[in-house]
């Protein structure tokens, strides 16, 4: 066999058959290879960080991972941003990126970088990064790749075009994956006496902690010491709700909101999850959005054994046989009059089914949404902004589709960062995927109206506003949707978005609604305190 078939052979005998690919000349050896494959399918993506986004929403719904095919070091760069988000999130997932064969890279064609090779690019956002150095080492780079992904790893493989041709030895088999480390038994008692001493406390959930096993045995522990039930402020992995789950609120991003959520706390117990630090600094304000006082320790990391280390605190605090409490289903009307995010909040409360995945990039119209759909039918949370880096709803809500055939997607999607990675939505038509799209359109990078209240002083004048604007032209997602392939409507009104919803969501094969909703009167209100609080 030749490299590229001892490669691929490595990743599928260990499991991982889909790709998600957006490849060029270096990567035909493997484009072959894998039409002549029938245990690999290939989703062709239009830009590569749709490519990445949407191998990230497959690992988090599955938790295993796809790979990807990605072009030379340029096109590994364009799927950089998301690849941030997966790394950030612990999502399985593996790389593999074509490049120049090596006897050719030293005459600097045109895709060699100017000062740099593209495994200097991979390594920031990758785990784990390698280069195959002969077409052998390809299929064991394949097998330890697929290995070390499935502990929750971004994994890049750099492959040499003269790998992929010249002949290689059968690969070996991926080892079993390595088992997870259990927490420090003295941090699980700590955490037992921090629940027991009476002050009030807050036990803060993050990756797979927030499903499963895992989210009812923590739900047990808060309902018997008395604690509050947080997870991370964008859930890594998915996180499990709606009716007949554990309710969880969400570390409030914005830290005036997050100080006002965590006032009366004295000491929060992490589990899987990060300190609530500031994704930005501030001039003059703290970075830790915690009350000055408030005690911190992290009782297990994303790289420890979640599961068991909250077995052994909900032993150590006589928790086991409690019940865990449980969300009940939200009774809202059918909403009517103006749409707001509040009213499609409702309507998604109403209508969405069991079992659905809701993947969240409604950005400013977020909180309402999130805070609508608390008591929906029991459905998976995806948030792909776990790295800040904003493009990955479409992608995300792709992959979710591909992982899980069966279950209705839908995509709450913010206007100015669709932009980002619209070209998703063609390979949601190409795969007919079952995506309902939902794009809540204000025309305006509304979050950053908050941000400009920190430092401006006085109104924001017309050229401020001219860079947080997307209107003149005004986008027209209908068109833009039908343009890639996807049946798409407008809502002007509650009653007409529900009515499309409805019709949508009976539908099998993606579909888009545009919603004119405006900024958020929440996020209108934010940015007047914060501006004069500033």
């Amino acid at each position: 066999m030749n490299g590229a078939q001892s490669l691929l052979k490595a990743l599928v005998d260990a499991g991982v058959s889909t790709c998600f690919a957006n490849p060029g000349t270096s990567e035909m050896q493997l484009v072959y290879e894998i039409g002549l494959s029938d245990r690999v399918r290939p989703v062709l993506c239009l830009q590569e960080d749709v490519v990445t986004g949407a191998a990230d929403g497959y690992g988090r719904m599955l938790g295993a991972p796809a790979f990807t095919l990605l072009h030379v070091a340029s096109g590994f760069a364009n799927g950089m941003a998301m690849l941030h988000n997966a790394g950030r999130a612990d999502t399985p997932l593996i790389n593999v990126v074509g490049v120049n064969a090596s006897y050719h890279q030293a005459n600097f064609p045109e895709h060699e970088l100017i000062n740099g090779r593209a495994i200097d690019l991979a390594r920031p956002v990758s785990h784990w990064t390698q280069e195959a150095l002969s077409a052998s080492h390809l299929g064991e780079l394949g097998a330890k790749a697929a290995a070390l992904a499935k502990t929750g790893k971004v994994c890049t493989i750099v492959a040499p075009t003269d790998r992929h041709w010249e002949d290689a030895n059968p690969p070996p088999l991926a080892p079993l994956p390595a088992e997870r480390p259990g927490a420090a038994p003295e941090t699980i008692e700590r955490a037992a006496a921090m629940l027991a001493s009476g002050k009030r406390t807050g036990l803060v959930l993050g990756n797979v902690a927030l499903q499963g096993e895992a989210l009812e045995t923590a739900a047990r522990v808060a309902a018997k010491t008395g604690a509050a039930l947080f997870c991370e402020t964008f859930p890594s992995r998915f996180l499990q709700r709606g009716e007949g789950r554990p309710p969880v609120e969400p570390i409030p991003y914005l830290p005036e909101l997050c100080l006002q959520a965590l006032a009366r706390f004295e000491q929060l117990i992490f589990v899987g999850a990060p300190f609530p630090f500031a994704t930005f600094a501030y001039k003059g304000k703290p970075t830790l959005k915690t009350p000055p006082g408030c005690a911190l320790i992290e009782m297990a990391s994303t790289d420890e054994d979640l599961s068991a280390a909250l077995r052994a605190l909900a032993d150590a605090t006589a928790a086991t046989e409690m019940a865990a409490p449980r969300q009940a289903r939200t009774e809202f009307a059918a909403p009517a009059g103006a749409l707001t995010a509040a009213a499609i909040g409702q309507s998604l409360a109403i209508l969405m089914p069991e079992n659905a995945v809701l993947v969240d990039e409604a950005a400013t119209n977020g909180m309402p949404l999130f805070a609508a759909t608390k008591g929906a039918r029991a459905h998976d949370y995806l948030s792909p902004v776990t790295g800040g880096a904003i493009g990955g709803g479409l992608p995300m809500a792709l992959g979710a589709a591909i992982a899980c055939p069966d279950r209705k997607v839908v995509c709450l999607q913010a206007d100015g960062s669709g932009l980002y990675t619209v070209q998703a939505l063609w390979s949601m038509a190409r795969e007919r995927t079952d995506v309902v799209v939902i794009v809540l359109k204000n025309d305006a990078y509304a979050i950053l109206g908050i941000e400009l209240a920190r430092v401006r002083e006085g109104d924001a004048n017309a050229k401020m506003t001219s860079m947080l604007s997307l209107g003149g032209p005004a986008l027209d997602w209908t068109q833009i949707a039908s343009g890639f392939g996807v049946p798409a409507s407008r809502a002007e009104t509650a009653e007409d978005f529900h009515r499309k919803l409805q019709a949508a969501l009976a539908e099998k094969g993606p579909r888009l609604i545009e919603c004119a909703v405006g900024i958020a009167k929440e996020a209108r209100f934010l940015e007047e305190v914060i501006h004069r609080s500033r």
